[in-house]
Parts: C-alpha cells; structure tokens; sequence
C-alpha cells in the first residue's frame, strides 16, 4: 500500500530553505565550470540556424557544418577584439592629455569646494593624498587577483568554442539523454519545454544583437555630432556593455566622459556625453527593447531585477549576462509542470498593457484579480511538431526542417 508523509508546514519550508542554500551554493563554488557551459549552451543555440542551412541547403556533413558556424563565430569575435585592440592604442596615445585636462577640472574642483566649504586646498591634497595611498595598497592586493581572474577568462574563452563544437555535435544524443529521463507519457511535455526553451533563447540572443549593433550605431552618430573624439570606439563600448543589464550603460557613460578629456577640458563634452547616452537609453527601452527583444516568455521587472542581483552575487559579470536567458527558462519548465505553475505565474508579466484615454493609450494597472485565472484558459505556447526519439535513431531527428 502506498502511503505519503504528509509534513508541517515548517518542515517543508526547512527543507526548501536548505536546497536553496545548497543549490546557490554549489553554483558559486562551481561557476568557473558551469559558466562556460552554460555560455556554450546559449550560443550554441543561436548558431544552431548557421549549422542547420550548411547541412541542408548546402549537404555538407554534419561534423563539417559544424566546425564552420563554430569558426565564423570564434572569426567575429577575434575581429571585434581586435578592432578595440587597435582603437584603444591610439587612445592611449593621448594619454599626458588625459592627465592634464583631469588636472584641471580636480583644480577647478578644488577651488569649488574651497570658496563654498572653507576646505583648504592643503587640507583638500591630504584628504586624496591620504585616499590616494590607500587606493595603491589595495590596488596591489586586488592585481593578483585581477592577474588570475584574467588567466580564468582566457581559459573560458578558449573552452566555450570546444563546448560549442560538441554540443552541436551532439544535439540528438542529449536530447535522447533528457528523453530516457521521464515517464512515457511526460515525453510529450519534455519535448513542448524543449521547443521552447529553443525559441525563447533563440529570440532573447537574437534581439540582443540587433540592440548591441542599434546602441553602438547610435551612440556613434550622436558623439560624432556632439565632436567627441574616438566616437566609433565609445559607441562599440557603449553596445557591448549594454548587455550588462542596468549597470553597463553606467559603465558605458563613465568611460566615455572619461574619453572626452582627450580633446578639451571643455565641460561641454561631458555634458554632450550625458545627453546622447540619455537619448539613446531612451529609444532603446521605449522601442528597441520592446521590439527586437522580445521573447516567446515575458518577465516582470521585479523578476529580473532580483535575478540580475542573484546572478551578479553567484558568478559576477557573466552571471548578470546569464540571468534573464536562465530566469526564461525557468519559467518555460514552470508553466509547463502542474505544482510550479505558480512560481511560472509570480516571474511572468501579468499586467494588462494599455488602455486609451482622449486618444491617449496608458497604461492599465488596475486590474482585476479573474484575470490571473482567465489566462489558465488560454495556451500561450506555440504548436509545435513534436519529434520522435527512437533507439535506432542517429541521424538528428530535426535536420529534416529548417530552424
């Protein structure tokens, strides 16, 4: 006779409290394997369309269709490195220039704070004398670890294009690997989160690219009008670090003030800096995310937010980068399997969009709590033809159609 344990209620919050612990422990303690891994995985699946058209519009063998998307995508990368390369050592050319146009603003500063505070400019060289110094000893502390951090990130470069190469390769074998995993009549639902998985992913990577390419073009057009130097190289940063969410466009902005003082002291450049980066923020959270990067699952806000932080605490950068991909497929399994659907529903956006006014279209959050239960009644998921993995299969199953 089949009995279960019922438990109270604090033991299972225990219980759920120590995996938890577990878990995010074991992905901060095993984040130099998992985050090469999980980057491969990711960009293996946007290179999965390039392997797909060479094997079948072009009926080169699967091993070869594969070394190629690998290499064309290792081919982009080394040229965009090498483009910041040559860019930035005829920036650091400019460099006593840097330094005597930042002179000059800290002695305009100094100046600032000694009419309004009654700070000495003495007392004022003591105060970033003092901040100074403590800033060189941990400077030294921090360039061994920065020297071994860089070591790792090489490493990782050089694993992700190998895992890259054998997860391609390999596609069919994982994914008769997940299917030996479930029941027979859960293949059905382990093949819908695949599907998906693939499509969100997908659609999340690809209008990612289209907003790094948008930002770093704009951004390049409005400080070659504003007569920023290095215009081109500041607006390749500015796309690049804007795939850091939220703090990379900071990032971005400092940096290139910091550029502007290779030409003039003039605070106009700055200002020039400010506005442009404004502007384009602009039309890049109100259009160009809305548009091109936009997936097959919406997350709130506060969903991302908070794992943004938590990828940040568990692997830094990389984790920050990997958030939003991993919080979207998350909720892909979530919606799909009965007792998560209510941890599916908190990630997801549930807010109606719009609503007009005098021809005017708001936004809608006063909403009726019915709605959380009318959605139940609609499938959002695509159809999708779902393949069939057999013992005998070796061939991969879903070459016979375009991605």
């Amino acid at each position: 006779m089949n009995t279960t344990l019922k438990l109270p209620f604090y033991v299972k919050l225990s219980l759920t409290l120590v995996s938890l612990i577990a878990i995010f422990y074991t992905l901060h303690i095993a984040q130099e394997i998992l985050i090469p891994l999980a980057m491969a995985l990711l960009f293996a699946i946007l290179l999965r369309p390039i392997t797909a058209f060479l094997n079948q519009k072009l009926h080169l063998p699967h091993v070869i269709a594969v070394m190629i998307s690998v290499l064309l995508f290792v081919l982009l990368i080394i040229g965009i490195l090498t483009f910041i390369s040559w860019e930035l050592t005829d920036f650091m050319r400019d460099w006593n220039k840097i330094k005597e146009n930042f002179n000059i603003h800290l002695m305009n500063l100094q100046e600032f704070v000694r009419n309004h505070f009654n700070i000495s400019t003495v007392e004022q060289d003591k105060y970033i004398e003092n901040a100074t110094n403590d800033t060189v000893k941990s400077g030294k502390e921090i360039l061994g670890s920065t020297l071994l951090s860089f070591t790792d990130t090489l490493l990782n470069l050089t694993l992700i294009p190998i895992y890259m190469f054998l997860i391609l390769l390999y596609r069919t074998h994982f994914m008769k690997f997940l299917n030996k995993l479930v029941k027979k009549e859960d293949e059905s639902i382990l093949l819908d989160i695949l599907g998906q998985i693939k499509v969100a992913v997908k659609s999340y990577l690809v209008g990612l690219l289209i907003q790094l390419f948008s930002v770093a073009t704009m951004t390049t057009i409005g400080f070659m009008i504003a007569g920023i130097e290095y215009a081109v190289l500041l607006g390749v940063l500015t796309g690049l670090l804007n795939l850091i969410p939220y703090l990379g466009i900071i990032i971005a902005m400092v940096i290139s003030m910091f550029a502007t003082l290779t030409g003039t002291p003039d605070l106009s450049m700055i200002l020039g800096v400010i506005i442009v980066t404004i502007i384009v923020q602009l039309i890049d959270n109100n259009i160009l995310v809305p548009l091109v990067v936009s997936s097959k699952v919406e997350i709130n806000a506060m969903a991302s937010i908070v794992g943004i932080i938590i990828g940040g605490a568990i692997a830094g950068i990389s984790g920050m980068f990997l958030a939003i991909p991993t919080i979207a497929i998350l909720k892909v399994i979530f919606d799909r399997i009965e007792p998560l659907k209510p941890w599916g529903y908190l990630m997801g956006d549930d807010l109606p969009k719009t609503y007009e006014w005098r021809s005017i279209r708001l936004t809608n959050y006063s909403y009726s709590m019915q709605s959380e239960y009318n959605d139940d009644t609609n499938d959002t998921s695509d159809s999708v033809d779902l393949p069939v993995f057999t013992e005998s299969s070796t061939n991969d199953i879903n070459d016979s159609k375009p991605d």
